[in-house]
């Protein structure tokens, strides 16, 4: 067939006479294609050389549903090889399924809410559910009859941790064996088109972890695909030099050259165009401009692809969120692509998280260093506030040698009352510190232990602790404005003014326009005693409302229930501020206050 007639794209391609068929093995001598539709026969369908390394075949008698695997005659042998850009396959060993992507979107006009609006609740498909239901409808669906819990939490968005069809039955998902295949065990591709679809009729965004910086690295076919390889390394798809080694093989792509650069964009546009997706997380994004994190060496290609990603997501789909998970501290991941930077909406902060856990976890007060809570508040890595994801819990921080932050505060009793105090007071700095916050699954029940990819979410802390779920839906409506009082918690502009070492307390005035419903004052208490008639200053004269008390009895039983009220702030000079109140705030404790 001509490249007149030839039909574009890759992978297999459906289309009203047939299936077409195109992969890229550059060192091949011969391809064909075998599958359910010649019984698997690599006489029948030998395919076509394009230019390039490009073979192509279209077969008549072929049908989405149908399984196949290319052949590859090769000086190196002969291989059977999955499709690289597979929809859908059998398992990470089997067969690809020709997968028609057409899907009855009708409906969705669902758009991602502002950046500065959004709220990220981080889940991973495998655990977050009930194991009964899982072995009736299956994992997305166990996780879509869970929208509600997040609906009524107050979240907007959900970023999923990787789903791209992987070794084993059970993995955090970042060992990917092949990106455009969605996880068999989860469901496959059509249920992860159904549960978006019913998230987005529910208001709430969905955001995907992706994979670049190394793939595999087991039960991988694109390692040596075509039979080519040098060092022994991984051939076409990847680096065959030291840029090749990273912290889980020696799996990095070939940033450089032209066809796998393509082939990872098109993995990212295929979750915009085929599955509606609202945004894409990027993994490790510091093993893709570099070569590790301790001699800095620069991958130049690697910083030009996250670009090129980038600047496409932007032209074709505008309004999606990319957020990057480099945790280096580095500002030109969310400047423009004009002005030399990588392009991201946003960027995982470890200017925050770790030291708002040392706050709370550290076991003496003396130990809390309200300088460091005060920097991690104010912290910027460019202009934007939310150019950042803050966070006190994520998969990362629950695992790899770290606890949850209950558990972490007192092993013994992670359900106890330090660990109810303290791990709520985390949770109050992320929601009323500047940035886009983002829970872990579970974190709003006090989910306990480390986070392990065989252990599904504990639901009856969800009704055990229904005090502390209140609680964070609480801070989660003040965060979004629900009642229209404390719109300066969605503002660029943040001021700590005030900060007690020695009696642990900090104060800080978060604002958009500033005024009347758009000023909000934060008071938070890092020490074991309430503080009573505690004079601060106040951005503004006359009433301010007493909008949430953590402290507050409603959360659990034995909260102090400390008589936090609505205060009256008179003129004088406190602080820096014009005006000053008393106001009294239970141990571990935080009030918010709006005129």
């Amino acid at each position: 067939m001509s490249d007149e007639t030839a039909i574009k794209g890759m992978g297999s391609i459906p289309h009203s006479h047939g299936v077409a068929f195109r992969v890229w093995a550059p060192n091949a001598l011969r391809v064909s294609l075998i599958g359910s539709f010649n019984k698997w026969d690599a006489t029948k369908h030998p395919m076509n050389s394009e230019e390039n390394g490009y073979w192509y075949i279209n077969i008549a008698e072929a049908h989405a549903g149908d399984q196949y695997l290319f052949y590859l005659f090769t000086q190196n042998g002969e291989f059977k090889r999955i499709d690289p850009y597979a929809r859908e396959v059998t398992s990470s060993v089997g067969n690809a399924i020709v997968h028609d992507i057409h899907f009855d979107w009708e409906g969705d006009d669902f758009n991602i809410d502002p950046w500065n609006e959004l709220i990220i609740y981080e889940l991973h498909i495998g655990t977050f559910n009930d194991q009964e239901e899982v072995n009736h409808k299956g994992e997305f669906s166990s996780v879509s009859a869970r929208l509600g819990h997040l609906k009524k939490l107050g979240i907007n968005a959900i970023q999923i941790m990787p789903i791209g069809e992987f070794a084993g039955e059970n993995s955090w998902g970042y060992n990917p064996a092949h990106i455009f295949s969605v996880e068999s065990d989860y469901g496959g591709p059509l249920a992860f088109k159904q549960f978006i679809k019913r998230a987005h009729q529910a208001g709430i965004a969905v955001i995907l972890d992706v994979v670049y910086n190394h793939l595999g690295p087991s039960e991988l076919d694109l390692w040596q695909f075509d039979g080519w390889s040098e060092n022994a390394l991984g051939g076409i798809y990847f680096y065959n030099d030291d840029r090749a080694h990273t912290p889980w093989g020696d799996t990095r792509p070939d940033y450089g050259r032209g066809e796998v650069r393509q082939y990872l964009l098109d993995n990212a546009m295929m979750w915009f165009e085929e599955y509606h997706l609202d945004g894409i997380r990027f993994d490790c994004t510091q093993f893709i401009r570099m070569i590790n994190d301790s001699d800095k060496q620069d991958i130049p290609e690697g910083w030009s692809l996250l670009q090129w990603i980038n600047s496409q997501i932007a032209q074709k789909f505008p309004g999606r969120v990319t957020i990057a998970e480099d945790l280096q501290n580095n500002r030109w991941l969310t400047k423009e692509v004009g002005a030399g930077g990588a392009g991201f909406a946003s960027q995982w902060d470890a200017m925050f998280v770790h030291p708002i856990r040392q706050a709370v976890i550290a076991p003496q007060d003396e130990q809390r260093s309200l300088d460091a809570i005060r920097d991690a508040i104010l912290y910027r890595y460019n202009d934007d506030a939310f150019d950042r994801v803050i966070y006190s819990e994520s998969h990362d921080e629950v695992a790899n040698g770290h606890a949850r932050v209950p558990q972490e505060i007192n092993p013994n009793d992670p359900k106890g009352w330090y660990a109810r105090k303290r791990s709520t007071l985390a949770a109050a700095m992320v929601f009323t510190s500047p940035g886009i916050p983002m829970l872990f699954q579970g974190q709003e029940f006090l989910e306990g232990g480390w986070f392990r990819d065989t252990v599904p979410v504990d639901w009856d802390q969800c009704a055990e602790f229904h005090g502390i779920v209140r609680l964070y839906r609480d801070l989660i409506r003040l965060r979004s404005n629900c009642e229209g009082f404390t719109r300066g918690l969605c503002g660029q502009f943040t001021q700590v003014y005030h900060l007690n070492n020695e009696r642990k307390v900090i104060a800080y005035h978060r604002w958009d326009k500033g005024g009347v419903s758009d000023d909000v004052v934060i008071v938070a208490n890092f020490y074991h005693e309430a503080q009573n008639d505690y004079v601060i200053g106040f951005p503004a004269e006359g009433a301010w409302k007493l909008r949430f008390n953590s402290d507050w009895e409603g959360y659990n039983d034995d909260f102090a229930n400390h008589p936090s009220t609505d205060i009256i702030a008179n003129q004088g000079d406190c602080d820096g501020l014009p005006y000053y109140a008393s106001v009294s705030i239970g141990a571990y404790s935080v009030v918010i206050f709006s005129q």
